[in-house]
């Protein structure tokens, strides 16, 4: 029990010494044991204290040299600024904090440098190919130097490294450079030079202080290939103009300066640009021209002589070589001279023919007019011009020519759809003929080609033509036909003189799909009215006519509007009434017969036969006919009863043929004769068998029946025809209809 005691009060008296400890007084400085500053630059030491409520301070140099600072106390804290940092504040410094009769001091060194600038890179001068020059790196007002590092670099190049190892004699700001000589290659334009230079103060800063300058390399070349171009020549006629252009290779490009070399030998400016242009040339023009090139390298030199001569007298015919004159226009042949004072003129055909025109010559110029041009005056003239003891002569060829008119364009008739036509293109009066061409298009297809290239047997005026059939359509109507005529003049003029002519197609169609609609119906009880409408499809529009069919055959014009109506029907009315849609393409008829019956009776006599049977076998033919003796058959209907409906079958003459009865044909046939008095119904039911398999059912019997029905069907036509001429008719029409359309 009592060691445990021990042991713990020993514990104890530990820890009231560590906490005492802990509330001693100390001294701390910042930054701590070494600091590095700039010359010129601004710093400041701080020495602090803890555990001391009201410390003193004192700050030395470990030399006992000046501050060269300022102190300032601030309670536990002491501060000495450095504003601006010299030499002089490269020592060793010490603290002294004093807490009552305890002293505590502590220590900083400052270093200083000085690294203010940029390295600067210098040449001996520009840079130019193949020749060596020198570049010098230079690093201003540095401290400490012996830590100084230098790099010369061109593009990637390193050139050259040198480091400054030497003694320092004392202490101040040197600047140090770098220096490489090289020759520069027309490769090195673009790149850059690279000055870059390291300050490696002290351990302090792993890093080296860096700076570093970049400058472009731009390598020049001296100019050369100096060369002068001179257009139109360096013999000249007074008068002319000159345009000398001057080319010199270099780097920079080389600037360009004219001169000009005078008798004394002394060069006269002239002009800062590559071309020089001279105008109206004199003989005293003439000499010897300079093009100096010139860059900051060097310069260089190219000459040129120019020789101006006298210039000669010209003489000029116009409109030029030769010229085309229509038949009976007028011509003026001019022969004009340039270059001579008092000229005298002549004129003549090459062969010595009349002139057939009037001349007047002025001052310079003569004029041969052509009054009113004919065959005569198809010549060579020859303008003859005397100018003191020389002569000059000029010749111009008179093409005459005749094309006065624009084709024209005919037809043998209106254009009508699918009927051929034929187009005549007519060009009148051509002269020379053997030069004509005519083309005819369509839109821009070229329907036809032709030119006249057969012998002339005389000179006259000819007309000409092209024709050719085409067969016009629906399509055709809108497009332009046209005519196109070209005389071709041979080598007076480039292009063929051209005349045309355009027509636009309209394609008729003649009259189609007339119809003809009834209301109320084309049979009427006497006194009822009736409209009968026509319309036919043309283009153009077909006019309508309506007639009436006489018994004798002629027909009586009624009407030319689309509808005719009969306000009050009579018996004498019924009839044939025909409708003609007319065009200039044609005609198209319809006709409609109407009925005015005196009194409206109840169909009865209703028969519904089907012939030869109404059971046949498959593959035979059945003729289903209806007839009711008191009732036109239009107003009768023949249909089929089905499960889906009534299916109304197209009769003819109160008839329907089934060509090859099939099984689906079988079935209940229905006839129904209605008017507004009532109406009669009769059926039949056709039985359809099928043939047996692999049998041939080529027999005497069918044979004979079919021998029998060749006799039997026109027989039972003719009874149909005679029935009808007993007004026993029969069709499909539908009763109900407001409308019939025929």
């Amino acid at each position: 029990m009592p060691e445990k005691m021990v042991t713990i009060f020993g514990v104890s008296t530990v820890l009231g010494i560590l906490f005492a400890a802990s509330q001693a007084f100390k001294v701390e400085i910042s930054p701590e044991y070494r600091t590095i500053a700039q010359l010129g630059d601004s710093m400041s030491l701080t020495c602090s204290t803890t555990g001391c409520e009201s410390p003193s301070f004192s700050w030395r140099t470990q030399i006992d040299s000046p501050l060269n600072g300022k102190v300032r106390t601030e309670g536990t804290k002491s501060i000495l600024t450095m504003d601006p940092v010299s030499f002089e504040n490269e020592h060793s410094y010490l603290c002294t904090a004093a807490c009552g009769s305890e002293k505590l001091e502590r220590g900083i060194q400052v270093d200083i440098y000085s690294f203010p600038k940029d390295p600067e890179i210098q040449l001996s001068g520009p840079l130019e190919v193949g020749k060596p020059a020198t570049v010098k790196c230079l690093a201003p007002d540095v401290y400490p130097f012996d830590r100084l590092e230098m790099e010369l670099l061109k593009g990637d190049h390193l050139m050259k490294t040198q480091e400054f190892l030497e003694d320092m004699e004392k202490k101040s700001l040197e600047t140090k450079s770098l220096e490489v000589t090289f020759t520069p290659v027309i490769e090195d334009t673009g790149k850059v030079l690279v000055c870059r230079a390291k300050l490696h103060i002290d351990q302090i800063d792993s890093v080296p202080k860096e700076r570093e300058t970049v400058k472009e390399v731009q390598v020049y070349t001296s100019p050369a290939n100096t060369v002068i171009s001179v257009h139109p020549s360096t013999r000249l006629q007074e008068g002319d103009a000159v345009t000398m252009t001057c080319s010199s290779e270099g780097l920079p490009a080389p600037e360009i300066f004219w001169l000009k070399k005078l008798e004394n030998g002394i060069l006269q400016p002239l002009s800062g640009n590559a071309t020089l242009t001279l105008i109206a040339m004199r003989m005293e023009d003439s000499g010897i021209y300079v093009c100096e090139a010139v860059n900051l390298i060097r310069r260089d030199k190219a000459e040129v002589e120019l020789i101006v001569q006298e210039k000669p007298f010209t003489v000029d015919i116009s409109p030029g070589p030769r010229v085309a004159a229509q038949i009976g226009d007028s011509v003026v042949l001019t022969c004009a001279v340039v270059g001579c004072d008092s000229p005298s003129f002549s004129w003549r055909t090459q062969i010595d023919s009349p002139l057939n025109g009037e001349v007047r010559s002025e001052g310079a110029k003569s004029t041969l007019t052509l009054s009113s041009v004919s065959f005569e005056n198809e010549h060579s003239y020859l303008c003859t011009v005397t100018c003191v003891r020389r002569k000059l002569e000029r010749g111009i060829q008179v093409e005459v020519y005749s094309f006065p008119e624009d084709p024209e364009i005919e037809m043998s008739g209106p254009l009508v759809h699918g009927s051929p036509v034929v187009v005549n293109c007519t060009v009148p009066n051509v002269y020379p003929f053997d030069h004509l061409e005519i083309e005819l298009l369509k839109g821009e297809t070229t329907l036809m080609n032709k030119d006249f290239s057969e012998e002339m047997g005389m000179k006259s005026l000819e007309t000409k033509s092209l024709e050719m059939t085409f067969i016009p359509t629906m399509e055709d109507t809108g497009k332009a036909l046209v005519c196109l005529a070209k005389l071709h003049s041979g080598e007076t003029e480039s292009e063929p003189k051209q005349r045309q002519s355009t027509q636009t197609l309209y394609v008729n169609v003649a009259p189609s799909k007339t119809t003809i609609w009834v209301s109320p119906s084309p049979v009427l009880e006497e006194g009822s009215p009736v409209n009968l409408t026509c319309s036919s499809d043309g283009i153009p529009a077909p006019k309508i006519l309506w007639s009436r069919q006489l018994n004798n055959g002629e027909m009586k014009p009624l009407s030319e509007d689309t509808t005719l109506t009969l306000m009050s029907t009579k018996m004498e009315d019924s009839g044939i009434y025909v409708c003609e849609g007319i065009n200039q393409a044609g005609i198209s008829k319809k006709s409609v017969e109407l009925i005015i019956q005196g009194e409206q009776v109840s169909p009865k006599d209703i028969q519904l036969t089907a012939f030869p049977s109404e059971s046949v076998k498959e593959g035979d033919t059945v003729i289903i006919s209806c007839t009711c003796g008191n009732v036109p058959e239009t107003w009768i209907i023949l249909k089929k009863k089905a499960k889906t409906g009534d299916l109304v079958l197209e009769a003819v003459d109160g008839s329907y043929t089934i060509r090859k009865a099939q099984l689906q044909d079988a079935g209940v046939y229905e006839c129904e004769s209605k008017t507004e008095v009532g109406s009669q119904l009769r059926s039949l039911t056709l039985d359809v068998k099928g043939r047996e398999n692999n049998k041939n059912y080529f027999s005497p019997e069918l044979l004979a029946l079919y021998c029998a029905s060749s006799l039997i069907i026109p027989a039972i036509g003719m009874i149909i025809y005679f029935a009808r001429k007993a007004n026993m008719k029969g069709s499909y029409s539908l009763v109900e209809a407001q409308k019939s359309k025929v």
